[in-house]
């Protein structure tokens, strides 16, 4: 496939039938597409190589090992050459891309809050130019249509009661899974109430809804060994949440030595291969708050990842160019990275421009546009260390536009429109 340039995979906004013509299936016609919002991505080269995954929830898509060489080109799935059925291949990958595209007001109107929206599908289209060896073959061959699984949210805030019942549609919507964080009131410290947290969920989510609720639990100085076994026995629970005490939301019940008081839970983590999920900022009042991030990394995750070096460790809503620069050094992959919306389109800037803006504020703080770009060159390289997870936050708008507003950018509605356009530019 050497002389085949890479497809591009275009990801349209469908119009979708009303239930009396096909239950709210995709369909495609001229006018759709032309009033379509569209979103491109490069098929990177996991494609054409047959024993690698691709997993770039980034891009938002996930593609298992295929036992033959999948080639994209010219609406043509075929493998190690043109095979007469090529519906079945391109059949055989499942899944869809949704978004909401709040600049497109003719759409709103055609995505239900009642249920998540159907796989859309996508179309692959050709290349302008077509290689001479394979033009003749393909041009009678029509686009395919590839159905690709709906993404997931490593990293979401539901909340709890009223306003978990307004949020959680729209996540459920867009996304398939989610990564919940635990920063309640009380928070979320045992397997137990997790357990009771995950059904509270399950059972405000919409008719229908195929939405699936990953629960953590909330590390504390007092949490115990044993726990992080029924954690791990429990099936519900996949990651703990370290929040340095005083750092966010809600987390004055949070850790205050890291190694001091929890290293035999890290441990215990280690074994069971349970993820630790990190808020990187320190609390010292005297380091200042748009370098809390770069001086945990130096005083504290960096000791802790020498210290416990086969402990997977996710670095949460990545702010600054040191924060990549720290996870692209540790080259043995137990050190991940997770990247919202906001960090990859706006630096400090946008907390000031025409006034003070509440709702661009949050934690970690925006940062300089130096920081910003790094963060979009290392989510746009293909690495497989950067995640998407939007840390959509929904707080009361009274509490948020207030003299003493809250930290946090509620962007489920129009996460996935907001990753396009970073991966578009």
């Amino acid at each position: 496939a050497a002389d085949h340039p890479r497809p591009v995979v275009r990801c349209l906004y469908l119009r979708r039938c009303t239930p009396a013509h096909g239950g709210g299936a995709p369909v495609t016609s001229a006018e759709s597409e032309n009033r379509a919002f569209r979103s491109s991505f490069w098929v990177r080269n996991y494609l054409t190589e047959p024993n690698t995954e691709l997993h770039q929830p980034n891009l938002g898509f996930y593609l298992p090992k295929r036992p033959r060489l999948l080639l994209l080109h010219a609406g043509l799935a075929t493998g190690g050459g043109p095979k007469p059925n090529t519906n079945k291949a391109a059949k055989s990958m499942q899944a869809a891309i949704t978004t909401v595209a709040s600049a497109n007001p003719h759409l709103k109107p055609l995505v239900s809050s009642l249920r998540p929206s159907p796989p859309h599908r996508v179309r692959v289209h050709p290349p302008r130019h077509r290689p001479s060896t394979r033009a003749s073959a393909m041009a009678s061959s029509a686009p395919q249509e590839l159905t690709i699984t709906r993404p997931d949210d490593w990293h979401l805030h539901l909340r709890d009661g009223d306003v978990m019942a307004t949020v959680l549609p729209h996540s459920a919507r867009h996304f398939e899974r989610a990564i919940v964080m635990p920063n309640l009131k009380p928070p979320v410290t045992t397997t137990a109430r997790a357990i009771a947290y995950r059904d509270e969920i399950l059972k405000a989510l919409p008719p229908g809804s195929s939405f699936v609720p990953l629960m953590t639990l909330y590390l504390t100085d007092s949490t115990s060994p044993e726990e992080i076994k029924v954690a791990r026995k429990s099936a519900v629970v996949f990651a703990v949440k370290l929040y340095p005490a005083g750092a966010t939301t809600n987390s004055q019940d949070g850790v205050t030595d890291i190694l001091g008081k929890c290293l035999p839970v890290l441990e215990e983590m280690v074994k069971q291969e349970m993820p630790l999920l990190v808020h990187g900022e320190v609390t010292d009042p005297h380091v200042d708050t748009f370098d809390r991030e770069k001086v945990f990394i130096e005083k504290i995750l960096a000791p802790l990842v020498q210290k416990l070096p086969q402990l997977k460790i996710v670095m949460e809503h990545i702010t600054t160019m040191d924060a990549v620069n720290f996870v692209e050094s540790c080259k043995e992959g137990h050190v991940a990275a997770t990247v919202t919306p906001q960090h990859l389109l706006l630096n400090r800037n946008a907390l000031f421009q025409g006034g003070l803006q509440p709702h661009n504020y949050c934690l970690p703080v925006l940062k300089r546009e130096t920081h910003r770009q790094a963060i979009v060159s290392a989510v746009t390289s293909g690495s497989r260390q950067y995640f998407l997870g939007t840390d959509s936050a929904p707080h009361d708008k009274r509490m948020k536009e207030c003299s003493c507003g809250c930290a946090g950018i509620y962007s489920a509605p129009v996460a996935l429109s907001l990753y396009a356009k970073v991966f578009e530019e």
